[in-house]
């Protein structure tokens, strides 16, 4: 690596701004350096792992490193785990400005977080990439990485919604006539005792998920990172409702993207003995709705190449593909020692 560029810890709240600006080439929706004060302020400031039964690495860490070339941040490394997070595992993000690759600065970064889960115990590494960047592929293949599976995101204009199947009233009616009603979070109250039953939804829900990994976390953490998102508010959380025992069986949560002026449907999830009654498409359509009101622009929502169920509705509503992300893994002893092969 050129010596020009630093490798250091991330500074905070120096660092925010550069960092913004950084991820906001990468991600697919914007954020803030208010944004990123305001969850690191709910993060803890020291972690806490530990060797579980089975000798693998559980509790929760994380490391952040940037790459500087005088004052402009140009590559990122943030490798963390949650509680949650499956035993043996660190997630990562590394992120290196497309003016500056091909000079190191990637397979510096990624050293650094293969070190440091090392000092952890980690035994499993792994991040997420664009389909659409060929390079990005090749090097964490190069390095040792596999393409675990295969997501994307959709979009829907709403000027282009399909108003046919948007307005149409008969599956209301007949979730109706069995005694399930749509209603939003606002509607029900938003108390303590009303969130304890969403979590509950999630609770059974989130696992069933593609490609989901490791345990649901515990109320305050799910509720601060699944339910409080950016952009979060009650009259934004659609809950399906089943009026004989007050029993909420489905949930679906759209935070509305201020910069953008869109809409980002979160999460939808149905418990298990509620799923093939078009609950989970009565949600989405009230999604359509909501956002109509709201005057948003868009609405996105991730996709799983496996969960047909949903990918059917999305095209059904008028939802058309973007682009996708791989989800790559790697033993961390392998990424090791392919970093060493190649003698960075």
């Amino acid at each position: 690596m050129t010596e020009r560029y630093e490798l250091r810890p991330l500074k905070v709240p120096e660092d925010y701004e550069g960092l913004a600006a950084l991820l906001n080439v990468f991600f697919s929706e914007p954020i803030s350096a208010e944004r990123l004060k305001e969850d690191d302020a709910n993060l803890y400031e020291v972690g806490h792992t530990y060797m579980d039964d089975n000798g693998l690495l559980a509790g929760y860490d994380r490391t952040r490193y940037v790459v500087a070339d005088d004052e402009l941040i140009v590559g990122y490394v943030w490798s963390w785990r949650a509680p949650w997070t499956e035993p043996g595992y660190l997630n990562n993000t590394v992120v290196v400005k497309k003016e500056y690759r091909g000079q190191g600065i990637g397979g510096q970064l990624l050293q650094h977080l293969v070190q440091w889960g090392e000092g952890l115990g980690a035994t499993k590494l792994v991040a997420e990439i664009w389909d659409d960047d060929p390079a990005a592929r090749l090097f964490a293949e190069h390095r040792g990485f596999s393409v675990d599976r295969h997501a994307f995101q959709s979009v829907l204009e709403l000027e282009t919604a399909n108003d046919r199947i948007i307005n149409e009233t008969e599956l209301f009616e007949r979730l109706e006539a069995e005694g399930i009603r749509i209603r939003t979070f606002a509607e029900e109250g938003a108390t303590e005792e009303n969130e304890a039953k969403i979590y509950q939804v999630y609770l059974e829900t989130l696992a069933d998920i593609p490609g989901f990994m490791g345990e649901v976390p515990d109320r305050a953490e799910w509720s601060k990172w699944h339910l409080r998102v950016e952009g979060y508010a009650p009259e934004r959380v659609l809950l399906a409702v089943d009026v004989k025992d007050d029993r909420y069986v489905a949930v679906s949560n759209i935070p509305y993207k201020e910069a953008t002026g869109g809409m980002y449907h979160e999460y939808t999830g149905v418990r298990r003995e509620y799923r093939g009654r078009k609950i989970a498409q009565a949600l989405k359509i009230r999604a359509v709705q909501l956002a109509k009101r709201h005057g948003a622009v868009y609405l996105k929502t991730d996709n799983d190449s496996l969960n047909g169920a949903i990918l059917k509705v999305n095209q059904n509503l008028g939802y058309v593909p973007l682009r996708g992300s791989y989800r790559i893994a790697g033993d961390l002893g392998q990424v090791k020692e392919a970093i060493a092969s190649r003698g960075k």
